[in-house]
């Protein structure tokens, strides 16, 4: 039997980046699933690195392109090459010559704008980044939401405040503070990144104003490492990233035996929305419900009592649960409860904690406890409700 040949390829990714990363599964999902003859050659630390690259003597690269130095670099390579990044409106901003696989940057923006009008919002604005090269991204974003504002006649508000560090995070925050002050309200505001909304949410939680009931927030990446960094859980839309992986391996492969590939970029569509508090915005005319509300969203999990609520809105228990019945129909204890099952939820649907890390996490405080909750609330225990999920998705639930 003949030995098949074994194919030197380079990813050149920066994986501490969300869509690097998911782009990198992809392709690792791909080269699993097809047991293709690869040699994969990445960093060590999984940084991009450049230098000398051109030289490299490999038989193929998969690279991001929305880098502008990645695209300069490989244009003097003699190996094939297929590339990955952001979708353009103009075609003529995708490099010549290079199969390219695209993220669909109108239809991210497109499906979280959606999002916003189906939870009843009738205005909204951007918060972007910092016009760069590097950023070309952000401002076909940018073009979307213009665009999509456009069609219906309104104005696109657009905020890129300046980019963060040590030195300029003070006056960063103080310019994002300003900036929603001035925002018309009730706003869904689309973040061009999971990083972008989640400065946001903290300039609204410093500033006071209320999330979702004041600014609703939607990000763009589904990062699962920003959303454990913000206090309320944070809605974003999701990538189709690791299908644009799987596609950029498959062309690599065909590539390597001879097949040309296609003249027009492939564009891959987002997942959908994974929707969280941030943006589930709710029509509240009683100002002590939604100064309570956005109390809970913050501190739900850590064991806040209605007393703590009450006290935080400067009003006794009887008044905020009196309020609160008026507007919602239930209690403040059904409310923290109901933020409390939802962490536990979505705790059990990552599959990554045990079952009584996720009862800590959630403020059920111990399996019994949740065990309790999940069988009077839902009619089934923590674990059966993980195991089905899990199973759902095609995955194994840990031991």
């Amino acid at each position: 039997m003949k030995t098949p040949k074994v194919h030197r390829i380079a990813l050149l990714f920066n994986a501490n980046k969300m869509f690097d990363h998911e782009v990198t599964a992809g392709i690792a999902a791909y080269f699993g699933s097809t047991r293709a003859a690869w040699d994969l050659f990445l960093e060590e630390d999984f940084r991009l690195r450049l230098s000398g690259i051109e030289h490299w003597q490999g038989d193929g690269i998969i690279a991001n392109f929305d880098d502008p130095a990645v695209a300069a670099a490989l244009s003097r390579t003699s190996v094939p090459v297929v590339a990955v990044g952001g979708s353009y409106a103009d075609p003529a901003k995708y490099p010549a010559g290079v199969p390219y696989v695209a993220t669909d940057n109108f239809k991210l923006v497109e499906l979280a704008r959606q999002h916003l009008i189906d939870v009843g919002l009738q205005r909204f604005a951007m918060f972007s980044v910092p016009a760069t090269g590097e950023n070309r991204w952000a401002q076909e974003r940018e073009n979307a939401f213009r665009s999509l504002m456009r069609g219906d006649q309104l104005d696109a508000g657009i905020f890129r405040g300046c980019g963060t560090s040590v030195r300029s995070w003070d006056e960063a925050v103080q310019g994002q503070i300003e900036w929603l002050r001035g925002v018309p309200k009730p706003v869904g505001i689309i973040a061009v990144s999971d990083a972008r909304a989640r400065q946001l949410l903290q300039a609204c939680i410093i500033a006071g104003i209320e999330v979702p009931e004041q600014v609703a927030i939607i990000g763009i990446d589904n990062d699962p490492l920003v959303r454990r960094l913000t206090r309320i859980p944070l809605s974003s839309v999701i990538h189709g990233a690791q299908e644009v992986g799987r596609a950029a391996a498959h062309l690599m492969e065909q590539m390597l035996h001879g097949v040309r590939p296609p003249h027009t970029p492939i564009v891959v569509p987002p997942a959908g929305v994974d929707v969280h508090a941030s943006s589930l915005y709710q029509l509240i005319k009683h100002p002590n419900v939604m100064r309570a509300r956005h109390f809970i969203r913050q501190y739900a999990c850590q064991g806040i009592k209605t007393e703590q609520v009450a006290e935080h809105v400067g009003v006794s228990r009887s008044t905020v649960d009196a309020d609160f019945r008026h507007e919602l129909g239930c209690s403040v204890h059904d409310v923290i409860l109901s933020f409390k099952l939802n962490a536990a939820k979505a705790g059990l649907e990552s599959g990554d904690c045990s079952i009584a890390d996720v009862a800590l996490g959630s403020g059920l405080t111990s399996i019994h406890n949740m065990h309790r909750v999940f069988k009077r609330e839902l009619g089934c225990t923590p674990r059966a409700y993980r195991d089905r999920v899990l199973r759902e998705r095609g995955q194994v639930a840990p031991a």
